[in-house]
């Protein structure tokens, strides 16, 4: 399955986003999806995880908790990260991951990987 990340941008710090990390190929639902991000300088992070199926498993990055939201549409072959009150700690590098797997925060674990999407959070 091949990955594409979009959706990132430039936003004051206190707006939102919303990335999209569409997904070609069959079998979309039998994948579980994350997102990970990687600041300036820094290695790259979990920020969370939606299970495959109904995706009725989610989790996140204490960082990010009750600020972020994943979700998918798998009648769109599509999976989301709803993103408010941004902080410029949150600006870096997002990128999608999918794999056939439990929730895991170890990037080395996921098959598949988007191209990522830049998002910048000004002060």
């Amino acid at each position: 399955v091949q990955l594409q990340a979009s959706g990132g941008g430039l936003v004051q710090a206190g707006g939102s986003l919303r990335l999209s990390c569409a997904a070609s190929g069959r079998g979309f639902s039998s994948y579980a999806m994350a997102w990970f991000r990687q600041g300036p300088g820094k290695d790259r992070e979990f920020v969370s995880f939606i299970s495959l199926g109904s995706g009725s498993s989610t989790y996140y990055a204490d960082s990010v908790k009750g600020r972020f939201t994943i979700s998918r549409d798998n009648a769109k072959n599509t999976g989301y990260l709803e993103m408010n009150s941004l902080k410029p700690e949150d600006t870096a590098v997002y990128y999608c991951a999918a794999g056939f797997l439990t929730f895991t925060t170890n990037s080395k674990s996921y098959s598949f990987w988007g191209q990522g999407t830049q998002v910048t959070v000004s002060s």
